[in-house]
């Protein structure tokens, strides 16, 4: 079997559970504006394409809406000052992310969720482990594009044959395909396990330790 040097991991859905605390941000910035809040299930349906999308998705006439940018800072103001309440590793993650770095493995984090908030959850989780980490940003397109993973390829001074991408959802698939990167997706995270069939993964695990036979 093919190993590799390096791993790029999405964040939420893959790393970290997050849908709680976003579900929580999003019904407060829903609910002080007057809006009906949502289902925890309702808002998993919505994430994957950044917070602008996620706020898009869950405000009455969306962008078009006079409040939206107030609505959107309301979001991200609400969520950072509470981005770790019912967040937490997704079970085997942390024994895994601890097990490649002790094997010199490459890591970073590759999402699309904003910066600010990625960096956080880095420095909460990931702190002696992991080291680049790459949200959207300004002058950065976010996943399925390429700009992404391309540079966190360059930070960590590997190229495409020598990683491994893995993530939870179709837009993963495509930026990992888009990429030219071989990947992996699991099953754990916030899409139907019959979506991620449809994509040509190297496999779709259901547990974190089956991540270590790929890096020698």
């Amino acid at each position: 079997m093919k190993t590799y040097k390096a791993v790029l991991f999405d964040l939420d859905g893959t790393l970290l559970n997050t849908i709680g605390d976003l579900a929580e941000a999003v019904n407060a910035a829903q609910a002080a504006y007057g809006y009906e809040t949502y289902e925890v299930a309702e808002v998993q349906k919505m994430v994957g394409n950044g917070i602008r999308k996620l706020l898009e998705r869950a405000t009455p006439q969306g962008e078009d809406n006079p409040k939206f940018e107030e609505i959107l800072q309301y979001f991200v103001d609400y969520y950072m000052k509470h981005v770790a309440v019912k967040t937490d590793y997704y079970p085997g993650i942390l024994a895994l992310v601890e097990k490649l770095a002790a094997r010199g493995v490459g890591m970073a984090i590759v999402s699309n969720k904003f910066q600010a908030g990625c960096e956080e959850l880095r420095e909460r989780f990931f702190a002696t482990q992991i080291s680049v980490v790459l949200g959207d940003e300004a002058g950065r397109q976010r996943k399925p594009a390429t700009d992404a993973p391309n540079l966190a390829m360059q930070r960590l001074d590997v190229g495409v044959e020598e990683t491994l991408y893995v993530g939870d959802s179709t837009v993963d698939a495509k930026t990992a395909e888009n990429a030219g990167l071989d990947y992996v997706l699991v099953d754990w995270g916030f899409c139907p396990r019959a979506e991620l069939e449809m994509w040509h993964a190297l496999e779709i695990i259901s547990d974190a330790g089956d991540l270590l036979k790929y890096f020698a």
